[in-house]
């Protein structure tokens, strides 16, 4: 008899914003989930990169504005209310190619009945934003500014740069770990002693604070083991980077980088990775 989706597998996942939304799917497709946020959202104390962003938008220039998420657009426009009014600052816009890394952020513009300029495809990597931006014009001399996430993202960066570009980051958040990490450590202990079959991706910024817990633990050789005999799936490149950079495993990756689609097509691949593994 075909086994049908995960089968009554547990399924881990470090997801925050969308827990309970990714629990749910893990459920409908026959898994078991266990779900422990690895990321805590925190605004930035210092705003000044991002205060300093609407100095140079409404006194200046701002040739291209790079937006990189849906959370971090919001932020960027809602703190730029504070200072300027909504009509003002939707003027100045006018003068700036507005870039969008995928739905996300042109879900976030819409809200403010703005439009991007270009819009990123998938699978939403810095390569993708770099070579729409080669196909709509030369980057050389232009003022670039790039909402930030979480993280930076020094590749992106240094390819602007590199193609003559003026650029300057502008973090809105960044990542922390959850106040109580006691909930993710026993996860990883459960993934360590061998008890879970699926670890889901979902955040590149994920594995870093996996990593970090585990080196503290002294445990990181024993998950890097623990993953190559379970099903590592990951949501897309920029995950997968990220899972290559500390050698771990990337057993699958959907046909698009959308959460629904890495639990549906995982759940039916999962059966074939665990047999092609043992």
């Amino acid at each position: 008899m075909a086994t049908v989706g995960f089968n009554g597998l547990t399924v881990a996942s470090f997801e925050s914003r969308m827990a309970v939304e990714i629990a749910r799917l893990i459920e409908r497709h026959g898994g078991k989930p266990l779900v422990t946020p690895a990321l805590r959202e925190i605004p930035l104390d210092d705003n000044s990169a991002a205060l300093k962003f609407g100095v140079r938008l409404m006194t200046e220039r701002i040739d291209l504005l790079v937006l990189l998420t849906g959370v971090g657009t919001t932020a960027l426009f809602d703190l730029l209310k504070t200072r300027y009014s909504w009509p003002s600052i939707v003027e100045a816009l006018k003068q700036t190619a507005i870039v969008a890394r995928g739905p996300k952020p042109v879900a976030a513009l819409k809200a403010f009945n703005l439009q991007p300029t270009l819009i990123v495809p998938e699978p939403n990597t810095w390569v993708e934003v770099v070579s729409t931006l080669d196909e709509y014009r030369p980057v050389k001399g232009l003022r670039v500014a790039v909402q930030e996430y979480g993280m930076s993202n020094p590749d992106l960066l240094e390819a602007l740069r590199q193609r003559g570009a003026e650029v300057f980051p502008v973090p809105i958040y960044r990542w922390a770990l959850p106040e109580d990490t006691g909930p993710l450590k026993k996860v990883l202990g459960e993934i360590n002693a061998g008890n879970i079959a699926v670890m889901l991706i979902t955040n590149a910024a994920q594995i870093d604070h996996v990593m970090q817990l585990l080196e503290q633990e002294g445990t990181a050789a024993q998950f890097k083991e623990a993953c190559r005999k379970m099903v590592v799936a990951s949501i897309g490149p920029t995950a997968s980077e990220r899972l290559r950079h500390y050698d771990l495993p990337i057993d699958f990756e959907p046909s698009h980088p959308k959460m629904g689609v890495l639990v549906k097509e995982t759940s039916e691949q999962t059966h074939a990775l665990l047999r092609a593994k043992r």
